[in-house]
């Protein structure tokens, strides 16, 4: 929860530095909002597809597979040498 009111924040925050410096947004706000649904959506995608892969491999991929981190992710992929 914690996580979600920095994020919600810093977005304010943001968004009142765009609104006193009159720049307008790079998106219209509903464009905007859907990519990050879209987003979230591929990142909630991505885990259950490394959980589901872990349920099949056993308990070490699993380990590896739920480390958070992009590194930890390359890590469980096969090397170019297998």
């Amino acid at each position: 929860m914690k996580v979600l009111l920095i994020s919600f924040a810093v977005g304010v925050a943001v968004g009142l530095i765009y609104g006193l410096i009159r720049v307008k947004s790079p998106a219209p706000p509903i464009v905007a909002l859907f990519g990050l649904f879209g987003m979230v959506l591929g990142e909630q995608a991505a885990d259950w597809l490394y959980a589901k892969r872990a349920a099949n491999d056993g308990p070490a991929t699993a380990l590896v597979s739920h480390a958070p981190g992009i590194a930890s992710r390359a890590a469980d992929l096969p090397s170019k040498n297998d």
